[in-house]
């Protein structure tokens, strides 16, 4: 792989200038006080909310039509006008929500109208994030609270998979409104009823690890958003919490600090290798402990809970900034590693042998630069970049300061294998020939550079702009979200791209995919007004020191 990418990246003075001047108008604005760790930072909602006056989102109501047509049917409009983009997106977002008993409760995952939809037309826990974002950025936060109380409802419920019985604290995977007649003979007058989807129906029959943990993240994301905490307080919400926790802290016969957690549990799905204890889980898992550090009540029931999660954010702190970081010096001193070592002095101590490193990490690593890799475990590294699991890793500050600079400097040393023509990689690279065939049981959907094996998902945009905006280099978001109005709209928001650059529609991915709509509108909204960062993003927590000893990590 050639490692030089000087075409992409040449740039004018002015161009030069104009970066500099941004990062630093960015950085003024983060530079704000950190909350305190059982302490809900309660700005007010005016604060966090966009005050725009070039764009008409927040009178969309009135400067649309009505919403009766079809996407598939819209005219092609100008690729590259922002403006246009927007509104179009904003347009399908209304028409993907979905109603229970007149309120909204959620948006579909596509506006598909194919014959085989699957379970497109579900509320998923996972797809529905960047939407509520989206509205939660334009003030509009009832639809997240209606989104959190109905699937709070839907834990409750008894869970089965093939006769076993899942913990009380599993969120649904998704869920549907069903509409049937009340008698047989009244077809006009029809209930509605909510579904849900704990893994039944899934395909490979996986229940869902990351839905609650992503439920907590975005409970945070309204507290923060609307500074109302009276729905975080009320009793059904923190029985929640405790719930998910107690799944997730449960004690086992297993050494890691980390979450171990089968193939099919996170966004990376189908047989893609990440079984085990994969980063995109940890990071999520970090955030959300974080995300519950602040919300749970420090009453009888939560201050249990309370302990036991700072326990574990100071293990999986040293845990995973030690052992899945990797960049230029880790990479050589694995290179150099003796096997079969023994006791505490041990300095290879997952036993990992040099010859597993594949070729291309060598090409792929730059001089500057680093990344969290997939998966550690005895005798195996996955060294695959993984872009939730590193975005999220920078958010929650599993990331250091320094290692979160080093994945944007990656990042930007990598931008033609990571970014291309549509952002972003979900992973990279993707796994071929006999690798692929052993790891996902040849599966036609994840064939090299495509779906999840190597595809480009629009979605991930909002958290790269996070990311860049965080550490302060908001010009990777704006390149990136450049790229992606090249194509994203003509295209009509695809669910994901194909190809080693994403030059190509995915051969299977739906049209309207709601979150590739509400992943490029939030993240031109956090572009926009970078304060809105603050609601899925962390800072360093310094009472948070790691406790373990290397001698006993392990």
């Amino acid at each position: 792989m050639d490692g030089s990418h000087s075409g992409s990246f040449e740039k004018t003075d002015s161009q030069d200038k104009d970066t500099e001047v941004m990062d630093r108008d960015i950085s003024k604005l983060l530079g704000r006080r950190k909350a305190g760790v059982n302490i809900i930072d309660r700005q007010r909602s005016c604060e966090l909310r966009i005050e725009n006056t070039h764009r008409p989102v927040d009178n969309l109501d009135n400067a649309l039509s009505p919403l009766n047509g079809s996407v598939t049917n819209a005219p092609v409009t100008p690729a590259s006008d922002p403006h246009t983009i927007i509104v179009e997106g904003w347009e399908a977002l209304k028409r993907s929500l979905v109603y229970f008993r007149g309120q909204p409760v959620g948006t579909i995952a596509a506006l598909d109208n194919s014959k085989e939809n699957l379970n497109y037309n579900q509320v998923f826990v996972r797809d529905f994030v960047p939407s509520a974002l989206a509205f939660l950025m334009k003030g509009e936060p009832d639809i997240v609270k209606n989104f959190i109380l109905k699937t709070l409802r839907l834990q409750s419920w008894e869970k089965r998979v093939d006769r076993f019985q899942l913990g009380a604290g599993v969120m649904p995977a998704s869920f549907k409104v069903l509409h049937e007649p009340v008698r047989k003979h009244e077809p006009v007058r029809r209930a509605e009823t909510l579904i849900a989807d704990f893994g039944e129906s899934a395909i490979g029959r996986v229940a869902p690890v990351d839905s609650g943990f992503w439920w907590i993240i975005l409970l945070r994301a309204y507290t923060k958003s609307t500074g109302d905490t009276s729905l975080a307080e009320l009793p059904e919400c923190q029985k929640g919490m405790r719930l998910i926790l107690s799944l997730c802290l449960s004690e086992g016969f297993d050494t890691f600090p980390t979450l171990l957690c089968a193939d099919g549990c996170c966004m990376i799905d189908r047989r893609m290798g990440v079984y085990g204890y994969p980063i995109e889980i940890q990071a999520l898992f970090f955030m959300a402990l974080r995300c519950a550090l602040q919300l749970l009540k420090q009453d009888d029931e939560g201050k249990d809970f309370v302990g036991r999660i700072v326990t574990r954010l100071n293990a999986l702190t040293y845990h995973l900034r030690s052992y899945y970081w990797l960049d230029l010096k880790q990479l050589n001193d694995i290179y150099r590693y003796k096997t079969e070592e023994y006791s505490h002095t041990a300095v290879n101590k997952f036993n990992v042998i040099p010859d597993s490193l594949p070729d291309w990490i060598f090409d792929f690593m730059p001089d500057h630069g680093g990344y969290f890799i997939g998966n550690v475990s005895p005798a195996r590294m996955d060294f695959r970049w993984f872009c939730l699991g590193n975005c999220m890793a920078i958010l929650s500050s599993l990331a250091t300061h320094e290692q979160s600079i080093a994945i944007m400097d990656l990042i930007e040393s990598r931008w033609q294998e990571l970014i291309g023509e549509m952002p972003v990689k979900v992973c990279y690279p993707a796994l071929e020939s006999d690798e692929w065939r052993i790891i996902t049981g040849c599966d036609p959907k994840n064939t090299r550079w495509s779906y999840h094996n190597g595809g480009s998902w629009p979605v991930l945009l909002w958290l790269l702009t996070a990311a860049s905006i965080k550490i302060g280099r908001p010009h990777i978001a704006k390149r990136a979200l450049e790229t992606a109005e090249t194509k994203l709209l003509n295209d009509n928001w695809p669910e994901y791209y194909d190809g080693k650059l994403g030059r190509y529609v995915g051969k299977q991915a739906r049209k309207c995919q709601t979150w590739s709509i509400a992943g490029y509108l939030v993240a031109r909204m956090m572009l926009d007004d970078p304060s809105l960062v603050g609601m899925v993003s962390f800072e360093e927590d310094k009472h948070l020191k790691p406790i373990l000893q290397r001698s006993n990590s392990c």
